[in-house]
């Protein structure tokens, strides 16, 4: 049997309202560092291997699960947060002056869209994602913990649960409501289990 547990990274200043440079280089606040200190304490037995993703908020995130367990194998993977908007165009601005530019990504509901160069398509998202659960499911290790971002996260869930054929506009739009309905709070997640005889993925809490 295969154990995943997905927890969304710590408060970042991003959360906390505060303007930031670019998506990548986020960092946790004080709140957000407590939070990975508590996350990090709740895992009782090593893992067999962690994975964050390049994103800092999330590496700083899993710091404190891999200060505890040090020989665990730490690995980063592509799962970084949905950047959807222009990295170019988001600097120094908070989430609320980028408010009216997320509405106006949402209403096209065009999953082949780029905002631009750095921005990824909903397509683009859906198709890392089910690479991601690819990789997890070859991988060797059966204890896993990954630190990733909400958006992330709730692609695994709405794949899963969803089981879409097609990703047209429909089905883009069907994952924002389900994004919007599902919010996953700060180093808050839910798990994955997967038998080895290849039945697929189950959801946990």
């Amino acid at each position: 049997m295969k154990n995943v547990r997905l927890i969304r990274h710590g408060e970042s200043a991003a959360n906390a309202g505060e303007p930031t440079r670019d998506h990548a280089s986020i960092p946790l606040t004080a709140k957000g560092l407590e939070q990975a200190r508590i996350v990090a304490q709740s895992i009782t037995s090593a893992p067999g291997l962690i994975l964050a993703s390049p994103f800092l908020r999330a590496q700083a995130t899993a710091l404190a699960t891999t200060a505890l367990y040090p020989d665990a194998a730490f690995e980063t993977w592509p799962i970084h947060e949905f950047t959807y908007l222009a990295p170019a165009r988001c600097v120094d601005t908070t989430l609320v002056q980028r408010r009216g530019w997320v509405d106006d990504y949402w209403q096209r509901s065009d999953p082949a869209f780029s905002d631009g160069e750095g921005a990824e398509s909903f397509i683009d998202l859906v198709t890392r994602v089910r690479a991601f659960l690819k990789r997890l499911a070859e991988h060797s290790a059966s204890d896993i913990v990954v630190f990733s971002h909400g958006q992330v996260m709730n692609t695994v869930r709405w794949l899963l649960e969803k089981r879409p054929q097609v990703i047209d506009g429909e089905a883009m739009l069907d994952w924002r409501e389900y994004e919007i309905a599902n919010h996953i709070p700060n180093c808050q997640g839910f798990s994955l289990s997967r038998h080895t005889d290849g039945r697929g993925w189950a959801l946990g809490h």
